[in-house]
């Protein structure tokens, strides 16, 4: 009984380290640059088969793929903020306007990078084997890739949670998520740092994808799915708290995989419950405000 609950709870924290990631990286996407970005998921998407076409062809470890494929994400987030969103942004006549167009373009986004994957990589199924062997821990064994991607998740979200809270261009930020109006009068270059949030945004999702590589088969069409865990976990940690989705993201994985435990195909459906039940019971969710 033991060893199962051990089973469960790592396993659900591997997910819910992943889904941190991908959350933190959305929240930032919507609680700072106001951008509904629908098509979150396929950021991850891309970060999975650069690091998978990486391993295959060029036999570079999944690991070192994080500094590879994080900031070409990055760049790609960042210009087609400053493209795409800010030319929208400029010419919206209120915020809830601009959240509208917003979302509208990011579903475009989403089949234009979903169908380049396709044509890129085909429809199969990709994988590929990385520490692929069993640890033991307390009895029960466990893959090293997932205990390696477990790990990394947590070193990513606290080292993006110093960066936000320590640095100059983190404070920077934050003001910019509280009131960009008085930011931008303070020096605050407004249009470069909602720019680099999108980017940030898209390369916490890239590094979700990298992981989620090392563990899981993926394919073109995966992003979506993520997308509405994603924003399962920020109205679950609380919409514009990156702690919040932090932790909503563990608490997600842990529920995912007592669900899975009991009936392996109700996941899903127990996410979408959840998501039902804090919007009519807790809609600022845990840490919201």
């Amino acid at each position: 009984m033991l060893v199962e609950i051990l089973d469960i709870v790592v396993s659900g924290l591997l997910m819910g380290g992943i889904y941190s990631l991908i959350a933190v990286g959305f929240s930032l996407q919507y609680g700072v640059a106001r951008v509904l970005n629908i098509a979150h998921g396929e950021f991850m998407m891309l970060g999975a088969f650069i690091t998978w076409m990486l391993y295959n062809v060029f036999g570079v470890n999944p690991l070192f793929s994080l500094a590879i494929c994080g900031p070409i994400i990055l760049i790609i987030g960042f210009l087609l903020y400053r493209t795409l969103f800010t030319r929208l942004r400029t010419s919206s006549e209120s915020i809830g306007a601009y959240e509208g167009s917003s979302m509208l373009a990011s579903f475009g986004l989403l089949f234009i990078i979903q169908n380049v994957a396709i044509l890129i990589w085909g429809t199969d199924i990709k994988g590929y084997s990385y520490l692929n062997f069993g640890v033991n821990l307390g009895g029960a064994i466990f893959a090293a890739n997932r205990l390696v991607t477990l790990l990394f998740a947590v070193v990513i979200g606290a080292a993006f949670y110093l960066f936000l809270a320590r640095t100059h261009l983190g404070k920077a930020i934050r003001a910019a998520a509280q009131d960009p109006a008085t930011a931008g009068l303070m020096g605050v270059n407004i249009n470069q740092v909602l720019a680099l949030c999108f980017g940030l945004g898209a390369l916490m999702a890239s590094f979700g994808g990298t992981l989620i590589s090392m563990c899981y088969p993926i394919q073109p069409t995966m992003g979506f799915q993520y997308t509405i865990i994603a924003i399962i976990v920020v109205v679950l940690g609380g919409l514009g708290s990156i702690v919040g989705s932090f932790i909503g993201g563990f608490v997600l994985g842990l529920v995912g995989s007592i669900v899975s435990y009991w009936q392996p195909g109700l996941s899903l459906t127990a996410y979408y419950l959840l998501f039902i039940v804090l919007l009519l019971a807790k809609p600022t969710g845990i840490l919201g405000k």
